[in-house]
This record gives C-alpha cells, sequence and structure tokens, in this order.
C-alpha cells in the first residue's frame, strides 16, 4: 500500500471517529482505548505536510490549516508571533489553498521553496504587499500535499482558515475556527 494511500485511510479513519463520538455506549469496548481521540487527530496532524514556525523544540505546538491568502490567518500570524519568537509555542502550518484563484499557486510557492519555513515567513512579511509570488505551476507532488491538507481539514471540520488545532490542559481537542475574538490568545499559547 502507498504512502498516500495508507495516509487517507488514515484521515478518513479519524474523521469517522470525530463524526461517530467514539460510538455508542453500548458499542464501546470495556477497556479504555488505547489512544485517545485527542492522541490519534495529534498523530494524524503531526504525520501530515506542514510547514514549521517556531523553534523545533518549543513546548506547546499548535496546527493552522492556512491559506497564503488570508487576511485572518495573517492576523493569527501576527498575533503568534510574541510566542513564537520567545520559543514557548511552535505552529505548524497545514497549507491549503481556499481563498484566491492563486492560493495553490502561493503554497506551491512555499512548499517548492528551498527552505518552506522561510518562504513561509517571507509571505507573512510582505502580506501587506501581496505575499510570496505564485508558482507558475503546481508539481503532483506538491498538489497531493494541497489535496490532502484539504481533506483533512473538512474531516476535522473546518469550513475556513484558519483552522486552529490543538490540545487543552486537559488533553482534550481544542479547536478554534478563525482567531480567538476576544483576541486573548493566553488561553491557546500560554502566558507570555
Amino acid at each position: 500500500m502507498t504512502k498516500a494511500r495508507l495516509r487517507a485511510r488514515s484521515l478518513f479513519a479519524v474523521a469517522a471517529l470525530l463524526m461517530a463520538g467514539g460510538g455508542f455506549a453500548a458499542e464501546r469496548p470495556a477497556k479504555p482505548p488505547v489512544a485517545s481521540v485527542a492522541d490519534q487527530v495529534m498523530k494524524t496532524l503531526s504525520d501530515a505536510d506542514w510547514v514549521r514556525d517556531g523553534k523545533a523544540d518549543a513546548p506547546r505546538i499548535v496546527y493552522a490549516f492556512t491559506d497564503p491568502n488570508c487576511p485572518y490567518c495573517h492576523d493569527f500570524w501576527v498575533a503568534a508571533q510574541p510566542w513564537v519568537k520567545a520559543g514557548k509555542v511552535q505552529i505548524r502550518n497545514l497549507l491549503v489553498g481556499v481563498i484566491s484563484e492563486d492560493s495553490p499557486n502561493k503554497v506551491a510557492s512555499i512548499l517548492g521553496a528551498a527552505d518552506p519555513s522561510a518562504a513561509l515567513t517571507k509571505n507573512e512579511t510582505t502580506f501587506s504587499q501581496g505575499g510570496i509570488a505564485p508558482a507558475p505551476s503546481i508539481s503532483p507532488k506538491i498538489q497531493g500535499q494541497l489535496d490532502r491538507n484539504q481533506m483533512l481539514m473538512l474531516a476535522l471540520g473546518f469550513q475556513g482558515t484558519p483552522g486552529i488545532i490543538t490540545t487543552g490542559p486537559d488533553g482534550k481537542l481544542v479547536r478554534l475556527n478563525g482567531l480567538p475574538r476576544d483576541g486573548n490568545l493566553e488561553g491557546l499559547f500560554g502566558p507570555k
């Protein structure tokens, strides 16, 4: 079985678990499951195609479905920078191309760069000037990454960007559609 097919099956399994809420009580095994739904979702996200923003050893990991043309994704990136630069948070950006016609080609520019993290940063720091230039074409490999990220985004119930997901102090999933409205990121990232 190919890696892509195995990954797609994992995505659908996670989606089925999320939609079913773990099954009916009468159908649940007597023993607790080996891994919680949160653990399975976080493992699936960890295995997905993402671009890191922040230090590799940051203690807090947050996943964000991000479109390079999304103004709310940009606002999230700007708001997160104090935690990212302090080494407290690592944001793993799962790039999708859903906002505008050239979004997939901008994703291709970022993912096809020698240093995708630097290309993502360039897109964000030049966002008000239009961001990174779109790639003239999208390779089959990058198109596959885009397709998998979009399927995962939909499987996890996100209909727009940014779609933010992490685990809380209690180990449960924390899902946010967009930047927290109250502007309080300490609940998501921890103290500054």
